[in-house]
C-alpha cells in the first residue's frame, strides 16, 4: 500500500498545472482555484496521502483553527515595527500591529493585502516590502 501511494504522489512531479487540474478532477470533481502548480501538487499530494493513511484528528484541526491565519508575529515581525518602502515616488510606511498591519490609520490582515491597496494589483507583500529577495526570506 505505501510503495503504490508513494508511486501516485510521486507521479504528481511530471504534471504541469493543466494536467494536475485534469488529475484533481478525475478524483475529487471541482479543482481549487490555484494558479501555482506547485501548490496544487502539494495539495493534490496531501489529498492523497490523507485519504489512504487518513486526515488530521480532531484536536489538530481544533488546534489549526485556533492559531488562525498566519500574521505579522509569524513573520518574524514584532508589534511596533515600521516597514517604508519607497512606490512611484511615494513613500508608503506599514506599522506591524498584533494581528496585522496599519497603513494609513486602516488594519490590514497582511502585507498583500497593504501592497495591493497601494499598487492596485496582486503583489506578495513580503517581496514588496523587501522582505524576501528571489522567494528566500
Amino acid at each position: 500500500m505505501i510503495q503504490t501511494l508513494e508511486a501516485e504522489v510521486q507521479a504528481l512531479e511530471g504534471l504541469d498545472l493543466h494536467a494536475l487540474r485534469a488529475e484533481w478532477r478525475r478524483r475529487y470533481g471541482a479543482p481549487p482555484r490555484l494558479r501555482s502548480a506547485e501548490l496544487l501538487r502539494y495539495v493534490l499530494a496531501w489529498r492523497i496521502q490523507a485519504a489512504s493513511l487518513g486526515d488530521l484528528d480532531p484536536l489538530t484541526r481544533k488546534r489549526l483553527r485556533m492559531a488562525g491565519a498566519p500574521g505579522a508575529t509569524s513573520q518574524g515581525l514584532r508589534p511596533g515595527v515600521t516597514l517604508a518602502r519607497e512606490w512611484q515616488g511615494r513613500r508608503i510606511e506599514v506599522t506591524v500591529a498584533d494581528a496585522g498591519f496599519i497603513h494609513e490609520g486602516r488594519a490590514y490582515p497582511s502585507l498583500s493585502a497593504v501592497a495591493r491597496q497601494v499598487t492596485g494589483v496582486r503583489w506578495n507583500g513580503p517581496r514588496f516590502f523587501g522582505l524576501r529577495v528571489d522567494g528566500r526570506a
